[in-house]
This record gives structure tokens, C-alpha cells and sequence, in this order.
């Protein structure tokens, strides 16, 4: 799961790899950010009428998994959006709508992976291109948000 034994410093944040559960490797596979990753177990709050102190009990309860949003220049790939068209159509079983998406973080050398993110059963929710803006400088961005059921960590 993790590099051992743990070192007195953390990683840095710009050394990444995407894959979105189609094999891609190289230049349609690199996201020049990743935002979101995340989750959380809800808690529901119980008390019986009849208990002696004015107390709630705390259970666990729901698995709820945040949209993570990654971003990348646009280089005239269209496979997000074909994917995204994919689920649009109602094409959402397991290997091609719904994909096994993995994010891993890197060591400073590129040569080892520290952890790796995976997001079972991800779907495009949300896709958008731009700004285009005559008077601008920037590169254009592409912008893909996944919706997913539960995030494993290796």
C-alpha cells in the first residue's frame, strides 16, 4: 500500500498518473491536476425514548464517495467525451461505462508509486471545455468530473 517504512518528509503533489480505465497510456492519459479525491461514512444519530442519559448514539452508516474533477489541456483527443456520450446513451455497464479509474501518486524520481487511488465503478457526471477567449493566453482546458461508488487505497 505505502512506501515503507514512512519518510520524514511528504511527497510532493506533481508527480501523477491517471489512468481512465481504458488502457490509455501517454499523452491522452496526463491531467495537469486532480481535485476531490475523498470519501465519507455518514453517521445517523439514534436515542430510545426509554434510555436513562440524554445522550445519541452515533452508527455508522452510508458510504458516500466526493465527484473528483481532473483537468487537462485540450490536444484534440476526444475519448473523454466518448465516454461521457457513452453513459449519456445509457451505456453504463462494468468495462465501458462504468470504469475502474486509478490515480497514483509518484516518488520525486518517477520511479516508484506511493499510493494509487482507485475509483470502482467512476462515470462521467459533468464534462467542459474552455474558456475560449480571443485575447487570452492561456492553454485550453478540458475538464472532466466522475462520479463513483467507493474509493480503494493501495
Amino acid at each position: 500500500m505505502a512506501v515503507t517504512p514512512p519518510r520524514d518528509r511528504p511527497f510532493v503533489q506533481f508527480n501523477f498518473l491517471v489512468d481512465i480505465g481504458n488502457g490509455t497510456e501517454g499523452v491522452q492519459a496526463g491531467f495537469q491536476e486532480v481535485t476531490g479525491l475523498g470519501m465519507e461514512v455518514t453517521v445517523a444519530e439514534y436515542r430510545a425514548g426509554n434510555k436513562q442519559e440524554n445522550t445519541v448514539q452515533k452508527i455508522s452508516g452510508m458510504n458516500k464517495s466526493t465527484d473528483v474533477t481532473l483537468k487537462r489541456g485540450i490536444m484534440g483527443a476526444v475519448d473523454i467525451y466518448q465516454w461521457l456520450d457513452m453513459v449519456r446513451n445509457g451505456n453504463v455497464k462494468k468495462g465501458e461505462g462504468l470504469r475502474d479509474v486509478k490515480i497514483s501518486l509518484r516518488s520525486e524520481d518517477h520511479a516508484t508509486t506511493v499510493f494509487t487511488w482507485t475509483l470502482q465503478n467512476a462515470r462521467p457526471n459533468k464534462c467542459t471545455f474552455g474558456p475560449l477567449n480571443a485575447k487570452g493566453t492561456d492553454v485550453a482546458m478540458e475538464e472532466l468530473v466522475l462520479a463513483y461508488e467507493r474509493m480503494q487505497l493501495e
